[in-house]
């Protein structure tokens, strides 16, 4: 198999697509919350009282990097943490009030980056790509799982 430059291409989308959404997430007002702060709220819109491990695995965050987001967005008011009922080890993380307020302005500039990567794909392009990327990422995730 030849040496392929698909990890520098995601690389660098990742990267330049980072700024240029932080850049439409500046543009559109929003002061509460930043891009990574996003993908913690959007993995929380989609299912509320998730844990920490949970979250770790639908936004590919470490944990350390979660705990001191999961700070700066409970002092922000995003968040609070409930210990669970269940296992007092447990700790899950639920959607604070303005959070609530931001999922539109979320969802606006999200919409907004979909329409920048997908420019000019058709329909079926994005579906096939999007199987592929997902066939890399089960990959990825399948290889980080052996060293663990």
């Amino acid at each position: 198999m030849r040496i392929s430059r698909s990890g520098d291409y995601i690389a660098q989308i990742r990267l330049i697509g980072g700024r240029v959404f932080e850049k439409l997430l500046a543009d559109s007002g929003a002061e509460t919350f930043n891009g990574p702060q996003g993908k913690i709220l959007d993995a929380l819109w989609q299912k509320d009282g998730l844990s920490m491990n949970e979250i770790g695995k639908a936004t590919g965050l470490a944990s350390s990097t979660l705990t001191s987001m999961l700070d700066r967005m409970e002092l922000a008011g995003l968040v609070k943490r409930v210990r669970s009922g269940e296992d007092r080890r447990v700790v899950r993380i639920y959607l604070d009030t303005r959070a609530q307020d931001c999922r539109h302005l979320y969802r606006k500039v999200s919409e907004e980056m979909t329409r920048i990567y997908f420019q000019d794909f058709r329909d079926e392009e994005i579906e096939e790509f999007e199987n592929y990327l997902l066939r890399v990422l089960q990959n990825v995730r399948d290889a980080d799982r052996k060293d663990h």
